[in-house]
């Protein structure tokens, strides 16, 4: 049955809860997470390693749901309807033909017994009917679209005979064979150097362009959401403790994480034997989350009300939202508020 959808919301997440069995007790890897992403876009999910960032995004597809036991809470509409109330055969449908995937790591995501052209028709075959000849040549086309040099003789190329940065493209031209709506990208240029990741975020935000794909682009990197994100969704610990446009982000941060990650971006100005900022502490355990604001052990400005109340999302200017108590209660001097 068909959801009712915002109006040309494309992908809507609403109170996502992601928990999985550890001990007996079942702990949230995301929680409480709430997405919009809009046709053409690009959005930015940006935090550090055990944020949920992944997590969150491999739930779009269900991709869990073959390993391990996972509780989903919620609703993800795509195009109006709930993505977890399909049935696997559904899912499978949607599964790289109307959202696709890019992992962080290409050899580790590619079969290493089948060449590239194979791994790539097989894509077009399954979800587009195509005959081997058809999918032959589009598979092809593919590879000549995300810059493949010679695409007719990589067809017979198998994975470990290319770089890094040609994997990665691969991994792109088999995601956008079928044309989606949405193409998830997790940290796709983590593992790449600095030139060929330049090529491959060049590379996604021309195709975003052409072909008026939508983009949800997770990274740890701020320096990569600036360049390449019309908006960014700052998550931690399972939450998003920040979400506005790039521009309106990058100005006018308002959530002391935020603010460290921008802080910890290298910039040219440093002098030498300078250090660079840091956010002390680390990402507690899912089994340590704290009572009250998840960020509290590690910011440098919490009182009582931070450790024992969770904060609400305050929308401190128009599409601009933060999670913390200092914007909250409606106080035009932005003063922590003390209970």
């Amino acid at each position: 049955m068909m959801e009712e959808k915002k109006q040309d919301t494309l992908l809507e997440i609403k109170d996502l809860k992601v928990k999985f069995p550890v001990h007996k007790d079942w702990l949230p890897a995301v929680n409480g997470v709430n997405l919009e992403i809009y046709p053409g876009e690009i959005a930015g999910i940006v935090g550090e390693s055990g944020s949920g960032k992944s997590v969150m995004s491999q739930s779009i597809l269900r991709l869990r749901d073959h390993d391990t036991a996972v509780r989903y809470e919620g609703k993800i509409l795509f195009e109006g309807e709930n993505l977890l109330t399909k049935p696997l055969e559904q899912m499978r449908a949607i599964r790289g033909n109307q959202i696709s995937v890019i992992f962080q790591d290409p050899l580790n995501s590619l079969s290493p017994v089948h060449t590239v052209g194979n791994q790539i028709m097989e894509v077009l075959m399954l979800h587009k009917r195509l005959s081997k000849e058809e999918a032959r040549k589009k598979s092809i086309e593919m590879l000549r679209l995300t810059g493949i040099p010679n695409p007719d003789a990589s067809m017979k190329k198998y994975p470990f005979e290319l770089s890094g940065g040609m994997q990665q493209r691969v991994m792109i031209a088999m995601a956008l064979a079928c044309e989606p709506k949405l193409l998830i990208a997790d940290e796709p240029t983590t593992a790449l150097d600095v030139t060929i990741q330049e090529q491959i975020l060049h590379l996604i935000r021309d195709l975003n362009r052409r072909l008026g794909m939508s983009v949800l682009f997770i990274t740890h990197d701020m320096g990569v959401v600036s360049r390449l994100c019309h908006s960014v969704k700052v998550m931690y610990l399972g939450q998003v403790v920040e979400e506005a446009k790039t521009e309106e982000l990058f100005e006018h941060p308002c959530h002391p994480y935020t603010q460290g990650l921008l802080a910890c971006i290298p910039h040219l100005r440093v002098k030498r034997g300078q250090e660079l900022p840091t956010i002390r502490g680390t990402v507690p355990s899912l089994s340590h989350i704290p009572k009250g604001c998840h960020f509290c052990t590690r910011c440098a400005m919490v009182d009582e009300t931070c450790k024992n109340c969770p904060p609400p999302l305050v929308e401190v200017s128009p599409g601009h939202k933060v999670k913390c108590w200092k914007y909250a209660a409606g106080k035009e001097e932005k003063e922590v508020v003390k209970v």
